[in-house]
């Protein structure tokens, strides 16, 4: 923010009342908008299926499995907006299309915007026309964001080159059965895709052996394709319904079935299944709400990630400090205000919002954040930080670049410090040697997490993690203190060498350190060893396990 040379009260704008009009408005029409979510990677999201999402007020999705797209950073949904799943009948299979509209007419029946999410392409992958005119016969209008088809990005996240293929006949049946008149055609196809649910994969192997396409044809199945979770298995024609009982899905999850010669040089081209991560289980101890940018890094080098709250961040147990401190700004009272965390940020905003002001209270004050991720969280609030630390990316750092208190160029003399009842003084006492009045002032505490779930605990004592990664030396504390030290088959990652020396006093050995005290930079560094270690392992000629794989008898040290 700008700075200026005389200090005036800031106060927020008002609006006055509109006065009634005569003529009473139409009421607001439903609208439901079906939005193509691709095949299961939420990068895959079109800009358009972003803005959807901003907008509705209520989101109802296929399967659970959707909840993770709703996890991404780039989607913010409003305030109060509803998320419901359609699930499955009675019978465990996916509803008929005048069931599905039924429940959205309903979301939408009160003027309503109901984002409507679907796997795909919602006119291609998915039986969603049905469902769209029942939409329109229940006086609904709806629209379509199209998706990226999983017929075609599928395969090639299984590493199937489909330009490759000669000709491709493309099918999607999502419900009853396959026809033998229908399929005629598949047997002139040099390579076949097939989207289909697990409970059809019988009828499918039948039609197409029936149909002239042979038993011993090269095949490939793909189940949660797109996703962390993917699973592909390279077989043939007549194997496919063995192998897809053998894994085990469930009969109402969509698989992909790629038949003909171009699966055979997947092994070339595979380039999602063997990411450095994938398939990894990570373990993300953080704030519930602060883990988003790291698992989304994460995901990209194609590890699944869960989260486990460590910490719970509270109100001051007495608000008057904070009170007097947020009437102090707006009065003019402060040169400097000093967010050394997102909690800070989140909690200065809440109390802002309390009082009915916004960001136009911080005009002609200047903002310092402790590193980019704290400043990110200051422009999602419409504020522009000042000072943000070059190098270290600390208290340490920001203290490092903080200029000294000038009574010339500086008309007041007094920063504004929103911090952790547990934080240290390090920032305060740099910036006091400077010159500056500090006010520090308890924005918010922070205190032990409750225990995760059984099944939770008993995955991180028994190894079925392959790594855990710790931002902060109190998240070690925590983890070990509400569920025990991770078993010694898992990796350990560290951001940075105070958090290191954390784990070792808690008798873990630190696998990896970030080059950076960043969250981003320690799942990039995490990627690299993991990269580091496939590379060993195909080098010695062994096969490229998981480290939840290669169980030990060892225990870490205590």
């Amino acid at each position: 923010m700008s700075t200026s040379s005389a200090r005036k009260p800031r106060t927020s704008l008002s609006t006055s009342g509109i006065a009634n009009s005569s003529t009473a408005a139409p009421a607001a029409r439903g609208r439901v908008i079906f939005v193509g979510t691709g095949p299961g990677d939420p990068d895959l999201l079109t800009l358009g299926a972003i803005a959807a999402l901003g907008e509705a007020n209520a989101v109802i999705l296929d399967t659970e499995r959707q909840r993770e797209i709703l996890k991404h950073p780039s989607i913010k949904l409003a305030d109060g907006a509803a998320v419901s799943i359609l699930g499955l009948s009675e019978a465990g299979k996916p509803l008929p299309p005048s069931a599905r509209a039924k429940t959205v007419i309903k979301h939408a029946g009160a003027g309503s915007r109901v984002v409507r999410l679907v796997s795909g392409d919602p006119f291609l992958d998915n039986a969603v026309s049905d469902e769209a005119a029942a939409c329109v016969r229940g006086g609904v209008d709806f629209e379509v964001v199209p998706g990226v088809s999983s017929l075609t990005a599928v395969p090639e996240y299984a590493g199937v080159a489909l330009n490759n293929a000669g000709g491709v006949h493309f099918v999607s049946a999502t419900e009853g059965r396959f026809a033998k008149t229908a399929a005629a055609e598949w047997v002139s196809a040099a390579t076949l895709v097939v989207s289909t649910r697990v409970g059809m994969v019988n009828d499918f192997v039948d039609v197409a052996t029936s149909v002239g396409r042979e038993a011993a044809e090269p095949a490939l199945i793909t189940l949660h394709g797109g996703s962390t979770e993917q699973i592909s298995i390279a077989t043939t024609l007549g194997n496919v319904a063995a192998e897809v009982d053998s894994a085990a899905g469930e009969p109402s999850d969509l698989i992909h079935i790629t038949l003909g010669a171009a699966v055979q040089d997947r092994d070339a081209l595979s380039w999602y299944e063997t990411k450095p991560l994938f398939g990894w289980r990570v373990l993300v101890p953080r704030t519930k709400d602060q883990a988003v940018a790291m698992t989304a890094r994460l995901r990209t080098y194609g590890a699944h990630s869960e989260e486990v709250p460590t910490i719970s961040v509270e109100p001051p147990r007495s608000p008057q400090q904070m009170d007097k401190a947020v009437r102090g700004l707006v009065e003019g009272r402060y040169e400097w205000v000093a967010f050394t965390s997102v909690n800070a940020v989140r909690a200065v905003r809440e109390k802002f919002e309390q009082y009915g002001l916004d960001a136009r209270a911080f005009s002609g004050l200047k903002v310092a954040a402790v590193g980019e991720t704290t400043s990110a969280a200051l422009q999602a609030w419409g504020i522009e930080a000042d000072l943000v630390p070059s190098e270290e990316q600390s208290s340490a750092g920001l203290a490092a670049e903080w200029p000294p208190y000038d009574e010339v160029l500086d008309p007041i003399n007094r920063v504004f410090l929103p911090r952790a009842d547990i934080a240290t003084e390090t920032l305060s006492a740099a910036l006091t040697e400077l010159g500056w009045e500090v006010e520090d002032v308890t924005a918010y505490r922070t205190v032990r997490a409750a225990p995760p779930a059984a099944p939770v605990r008993e995955a991180i004592k028994t190894g079925k993690f392959d790594a855990v990664v710790f931002t902060s030396s109190s998240t070690v504390r925590n983890l070990v203190g509400i569920a025990g030290k991770p078993h010694t088959t898992t990796i350990i990652a560290a951001i940075g060498p105070a958090t290191a020396k954390t784990c070792e006093e808690h008798g873990l050995r630190v696998d990896v350190v970030a080059s950076k005290p960043s969250a981003l930079e320690l799942a990039d560094a995490l990627a690299g060893f993991a990269a580091n270690r496939r590379d060993t392992l195909v080098a010695e000629g062994q096969p490229v396990t998981k480290p939840s794989q290669r169980k030990t008898s060892r225990r870490r040290s205590s």
